[in-house]
């Protein structure tokens, strides 16, 4: 009889209407990852994919992981003549610098924070070579399944997806200091940290090299924006498009932490100063004075509807239906004001 730890577990798929499955090792023959859902005739290449693949591609620089890939990508199904076809999308990534034989000596012990003895206790096989499945390098496949799920956003909503570094170690953003309105990709990818204020980047750059060349590692924290959101998004109760966010998000290698609108912060608030007041705008939108929430709040809309129906019998028959209508800071649902969470990442687990 297996016990609960022996069974074996899926876990490599995020998504219901738009499905993701990554796949793939640090140090096996390749990664990526299978797209299911995404609607047909969406001009897609390899290309797409292949400018926020650079963009995570380790050894871009001094503050980096020194491992040396290309992160070629190949769409192997789901696109000809250069759109969707409606089927699964195969995105493959060839692993080309492969050193196994680095992690030989790890064999031996556990390596604190790394999860090979988590891996030894489930499955009783060891991800010594680079973490296996647990590596950053699985990234690969959501950042090419998150460029395609991009150009759909874009394409239906005029949606826009944005994240830059907001703290690295103790040099930390001030808060305003980046308006979220306008801030513009180009302003994010002008430094080797990502941090659109310059002052800022240099102090965290300062910071990393620091440690570095101690041999040493430290953490930070991303923050990311989504920027005409449908309004709409999300359900209520377990579905909350927040508890959604916050569950993609937090299985990312060495996340730590998730906030969300005035996240922690807001506990030091009143609820008269919290509230997000409502207003129209000179669009005639309904729009919100502040946007404590993050973007997101619960809304569940009631009418109650009656029918009478004369049977034979001159009995009646009495039909209802309910829909409720509350509006709620609780979360759950988008109103269309700017999406802003942040993200904990612990200090790097491999140092020197």
């Amino acid at each position: 009889m297996y016990c609960l730890t022996e069974i074996e577990a899926a876990g490599s798929t995020f998504g219901n209407y738009f499905r993701v499955t990554t796949f793939g090792e640090s140090h096996g023959g390749g990664v990526g990852c299978i797209v299911d859902g995404c609607p047909p005739r969406i001009p897609l290449s390899e290309a797409d994919l292949q400018v926020d693949l650079d963009r995570r591609r380790p050894g871009q620089s001094r503050i980096t992981t020194p491992r040396k890939e290309t992160d070629t990508c190949r769409l192997y199904s789901g696109v000809s003549e250069g759109v969707t076809t409606g089927t699964p999308i195969h995105v493959f990534v060839p692993n080309t610098d492969q050193r196994g034989h680095d992690y030989k000596e790890m064999s031996i012990a556990y390596r604190p924070s790394h999860a090979d003895a988590t891996y030894d206790m489930k499955y009783g096989v060891r991800a010594v070579q680079g973490g296996g499945r647990s590596s950053a390098r699985e990234t690969i496949g959501r950042v090419a399944s998150g460029a395609i799920a991009k150009k759909i956003l874009k394409h239906f909503s005029g949606t826009e997806v944005l994240a830059y570094v907001s703290q690295v170690h103790q040099v930390v953003l001030p808060d305003g200091s980046v308006y979220h309105d306008t801030v513009t990709l180009d302003q994010i990818e002008s430094n080797i940290v990502r941090c659109p204020h310059p002052e800022y980047a240099e102090k965290m750059i300062a910071a990393i090299d620091a440690v570095r060349t101690r041999g040493d590692s430290i953490g930070g924290v991303v923050t990311c924006i989504v920027r005409n959101a449908p309004r709409g998004l999300g359900s209520p109760v377990f579905d909350k498009l927040e508890a959604e966010l916050a569950k993609a998000v937090m299985s990312l290698p060495a996340t730590k932490g998730f906030e969300f609108g005035s996240g922690f912060a807001g506990t030091f608030l009143t609820g008269s100063e919290h509230n997000d007041e409502f207003f129209t705008d000179e669009h005639g939108t309904i729009r919100t004075r502040t946007n404590h929430s993050g973007g997101i709040q619960v809304v569940i809309f009631s009418v109650t509807l009656s029918l009478s129906i004369c049977l034979p019998s001159n009995s009646y028959l009495e039909w209802s239906v309910g829909y409720g209508y509350m509006l709620d800071k609780g979360g759950g649902i988008s109103n269309g004001e700017i999406i802003n969470m942040r993200v904990a990442f612990k200090p790097t687990a491999t140092i020197s």
